[in-house]
């Protein structure tokens, strides 16, 4: 629905298109290979205001908190089929900014904010582990205090913008147990910058299915020792800050698969309508127009409800468990259309280079990545259990 966004949205959108034809086209195949982007990219779009929406004015920023903007920024990639990139700033502008934002004092936010706008320092999630994934009470990675310092130890997995990234939002266990398992109480959260800090390096860059273009590595911090002033919150709240800031994170998800899913149906609907089989357009035949039928309708009810939640974001009304609800109701809708649509296109859908065809690579993430849809099936089933 068009009135979804206002008219300094649609401008903006002019932008974003701009810039994906200027700056991302021309290299995206090569930056597909090299399985990384280059680092000018994240400097154009800082240049093009892209990033960092929401730094304030006092920052260098705009304001934006609006999140039909970040949304209007991922159905441009989409349309572009820049999937990746999308990827790449929903890591580093809703999943660590939102931190530093809320959480930060007026010294990290002076030291950190300007730099994240610029691009001159880009930044990670550092939750998971090789033996922590959904479950953050599993995570083995510690930080001792000494002093006006900690000292990190720990391995971190599948980190997005890991080996290109200059900064990680570290998830790092606090109280000092060897209990297998910590509390409520027992993790913090660290911004850590790999300049600054020896024994920080990124291992081996994983080769994934899709999104190649968005660099994904293992993180080691061997001995690291971190300045207390870089503590997000207070010792032993980072469990609940993680959660408090998590229904963004789970948005951003499910705006990416909707404006994928949203252009894949478009490419689709123009291949059936140009290609023939048996002497008839392939949209002629009923199975065809069946399958269109029902996958537009799951995709127009899944659009309502993600711009209902993006209303609720920008209200303040958002929590976890109404973010879990959309994130799962969007990201399969968005596997479900684009796996249907890819059959449509029959043999020419197979192929890598097709449109369709990265658009089914991307979109398998939806359904893991932000929360595994188990996870997000027990987080909305004990609430419901909750009120029962």
């Amino acid at each position: 629905m068009q009135s979804f966004y206002t008219e300094e949205q649609e401008e903006f959108r002019a932008v974003v298109r701009e810039f994906a034809e200027r700056e991302l086209a021309p290299h995206y195949a090569d930056w597909e290979k090299a399985h990384r982007m280059d680092r000018s990219m994240w400097t154009a779009a800082a240049e093009a205001g892209l990033l960092g929406l929401a730094i304030g004015e006092e920052h260098g920023g705009m304001g934006l908190s609006d999140y039909r903007f970040r949304a209007v920024i991922d159905e441009e990639l989409a349309r572009s089929g820049h999937h990746a990139v999308g990827l790449a700033f929903h890591l580093h502008d809703d999943w660590v900014l939102p931190h530093v934002l809320a959480e930060g004092t007026a010294e990290q936010k002076e030291r950190w904010l300007p730099r994240m706008l610029s691009g001159e320092m880009v930044t990670s999630v550092a939750y998971t582990e090789p033996g922590a994934g959904s479950d953050l009470r599993a995570v083995r990675t510690k930080a001792v205090r000494d002093g006006d310092h900690y000292v990190l130890n720990g391995q971190k997995s599948f980190i997005g913008n890991g080996v290109t990234g200059d900064a990680a939002l570290v998830l790092a266990r606090t109280d000092g147990s060897k209990e297998a398992r910590g509390g409520r109480n027992s993790f913090s959260l660290f911004i850590v910058e790999k300049q600054d800090h020896p024994g920080y390096t990124a291992g081996r860059q994983l080769v994934k299915m899709g999104l190649n273009a968005s660099d994904t590595a293992e993180l080691y911090f061997d001995d690291v020792r971190v300045p207390a002033a870089n503590l997000i919150g207070a010792e032993g709240q980072g469990l609940d800050l993680v959660h408090k800031h998590l229904p963004q994170g789970r948005l951003a998800v499910a705006v990416g698969g909707l404006s994928t899913a949203k252009v894949v149906l478009e490419h689709t609907l123009r291949y059936v309508s140009e290609r023939d089989v048996f002497g008839s357009r392939v949209l002629d035949f009923q199975n065809t127009r069946f399958e269109l039928a029902e996958v537009s309708t799951r995709l127009e009810a899944a659009e309502a409800y993600v711009q209902q939640a993006i209303h609720r974001f920008n209200a303040g009304q958002l929590d976890l468990v109404d973010a879990s609800r959309v994130k799962l109701h969007a990201g399969s809708t968005a596997q479900e259309v684009v796996d249907r649509c890819l059959q449509l296109h029959g043999g020419f859908g197979y192929g890598t280079e097709t449109a369709v065809a990265q658009a089914y690579l991307a979109v398998r993430l939806l359904t893991i990545f932000g929360g595994t849809n188990e996870i997000l099936k027990e987080t909305i089933g004990r609430d419901i259990a909750s009120q029962a």
